[in-house]
């Protein structure tokens, strides 16, 4: 068996045009297959996502939710079956540079007093065109970040009732007691297409301030 040090998430929803070019950059990754596993959670798909990423199904986890659950939910069925001692997640429709693994381990795995590290990212277009570097700590996203792993579990993983901007919640309460450092290198590629450009700041300033409330 193998010594899995990390664990990647890839939640896939409807994704057969970018699925394969997100894990040809991890299956990519110069840290070395034997070090980290793949758990791609298919959250109900329904278009050809299941015939491109059954192709690398040698290399990868899969695991299959017969209906759609939506993304909170996905991502912590994959957390709840990660063997890696830190965990990261990278969605479906994004890609990583070949040195992303390798770079946020070591940054982890050197300083101990760090909870979490993220590195800053590349914003591109369906053409993989560059449309700006983005600092990861003055715009975060809820990818591209290295966690330990039993800190999400000592959270309570996603909020699952957070439709949107689950990744926000997430950081909120993870922040309340743990930090995110930053690695200043663009090593995430974040796709930026009209299916993920929702930014309904009322809503999820309104659910988060009725949970607070509980």
């Amino acid at each position: 068996m193998k010594d899995i040090k990390i664990s990647v998430i890839v939640p896939v929803y409807n994704r057969e045009k970018f699925i394969g070019r997100c894990l040809r950059s991890l299956m990519s990754q110069s840290i070395g297959i034997n070090n980290f596993e793949i758990i791609l959670v298919d959250d109900g798909s329904t278009d050809y996502s299941n015939k491109i990423y059954q192709s690398f199904s040698d290399e990868i986890r899969i695991i299959k939710h017969k209906k759609n659950l939506g993304l909170p939910t996905a991502l912590n069925t994959g957390i709840k079956k990660a063997k890696g001692r830190f965990l990261v997640r990278v969605d479906s429709d994004d890609y990583v540079n070949s040195e992303f693994l390798q770079i946020l381990f070591l940054f982890i795995s050197e300083n101990p007093d760090y909870d979490a590290v993220s590195c800053d990212y590349l914003i591109v277009d369906d053409k993989e065109q560059t449309v700006k570097r983005v600092n990861c700590l003055k715009n975060p996203i809820g990818c591209g970040i290295m966690f330990k792993t039993s800190h999400l579990l000592e959270i309570g993983l996603y909020n699952e009732k957070f439709l949107l901007h689950e990744e926000k919640e997430l950081r909120a309460r993870f922040e309340k007691k743990y930090s995110v450092s930053r690695v200043p290198l663009p090593l995430y590629r974040y796709r930026k297409h009209t299916s993920n450009m929702t930014n309904d700041k009322k809503k999820f300033k309104k659910k988060l301030k009725m949970l607070k409330k509980k």
